[in-house]
This record gives C-alpha cells, sequence and structure tokens, in this order.
C-alpha cells in the first residue's frame, strides 16, 4: 500500500511539473492538476495539502536531479581544472533545463514561500562547499593559485549567479556555449596579460 501511495504522489509530481513548467507558480490551478492526473480534486488533497505542497515537491525534486547529475559528472574527474569546467557546464545548462527549480530560486513573487528560502540557503551552502571542494583539491595539486578556497568558491557561484540571466535569456544554443565558454576562460584566466 505504501508503495502505491508514493507511486500516486510521484505521477502527480512528474505531472505538475510539466503544468508548472509551461504555465507558471501563479497561473497553475489544483482543478489543472487534477484534470491532468485524471483524479478529482480531492484525492490530490488526499496526497498533498495544497499547490504549493505540490510545487515544493517539484522543486525539491528538480533540485535532486541538478545535484545528483553534478555528482556524477564531476566524481568521473580526477584533474581539479576539469572538474570545475565540467561542474560549471553541467550547473548551468542543467539548471537552465529546471524551469521550476530556477524559478524558485530567482523569483521574488515566490519570496512569500516558506519553503523557498530554505531551498535557497540550502542549495546556496551545498554549491559553495562543492566548489570550495575542487579549489581546495586544486591548492593541493599545485594546479589553482588561491589563498582562501571558501572566498574563491562564493566569487565563482557570485559569478555564476551574475550571468544566469544573460545566458539563459538567450535560448540559440551555439550562442549559449560561446558564453558559457567565456565565462569559464575569464574565470581561469582573468584578463591580467601573464
Amino acid at each position: 500500500m505504501l508503495v502505491q501511495h508514493e507511486e500516486a504522489k510521484m505521477k502527480i509530481i512528474d505531472i505538475a511539473r510539466n503544468i508548472f513548467t509551461h504555465f507558471g507558480f501563479k497561473k497553475t490551478t489544483m482543478e489543472e492538476i487534477a484534470h491532468a492526473t485524471r483524479k478529482g480534486k480531492s484525492s490530490i488533497y488526499y496526497y498533498f495539502g495544497s499547490k504549493e505542497d505540490i510545487f515544493k515537491a517539484v522543486v525539491e525534486k528538480e533540485a535532486e536531479e541538478l545535484k545528483e547529475e553534478l555528482y556524477r559528472k564531476i566524481s568521473e574527474i580526477e584533474d581539479p581544472i576539469e572538474r570545475l569546467k565540467v561542474y560549471i557546464t553541467v550547473r548551468m545548462r542543467k539548471l537552465n533545463q529546471l524551469t521550476n527549480f530556477y524559478t524558485a530560486l530567482k523569483s521574488d513573487y515566490l519570496s512569500h514561500l516558506e519553503f523557498i528560502e530554505q531551498i535557497r540557503k540550502s542549495y546556496d551552502l551545498d554549491e559553495i562547499r562543492v566548489v570550495a571542494g575542487i579549489i581546495q583539491d586544486g591548492i593541493e595539486s599545485g594546479k589553482f593559485a588561491v589563498e582562501d578556497p571558501q572566498l574563491s568558491a562564493v566569487a565563482i557561484v557570485t559569478a555564476m549567479k551574475g550571468l544566469e540571466v544573460p545566458l539563459f535569456l538567450n535560448k540559440e544554443h551555439a550562442n549559449f556555449e560561446v558564453r558559457l565558454n567565456n565565462l569559464i576562460n575569464f574565470l581561469f584566466y582573468g584578463i591580467v596579460k601573464r
């Protein structure tokens, strides 16, 4: 019975994810979710207390997808330089695909939802921790010349956040790749001639 309950919840989450992606949180209604899942609205309320609860589950699922893909990709690479490049590339590409998670991170109109701030803080801390770990590995292997991996990680994460909107607004694939490569080159090599 528990397995069926969880399967039903996951089906609702998956269907609601598509609806939220298409219409956004504000315009999505419980009626639309119920209709799309071919369940009565009361059945949806059996699994989730509100539209906010469903959105939270969707956002958490997308956050987990991002983490899993990032960890899988960077765990395959030994070299800290390549690992950081892969982290940045995968992070930017995947975040661009995870509409609901990205919306939760960036939209002011969702700030009133209590769980949004918790998700934002958790994501920021985790991202800084991972990037700082990669930088620490680079320092120990003699490949990175920075003194404070934590401050460097904050700077890199801040730079990535600052470039999300310009990168994501223009959906041309080739332009996205060029801009992403420019970001990586700037982060690694700066603008000072050596």
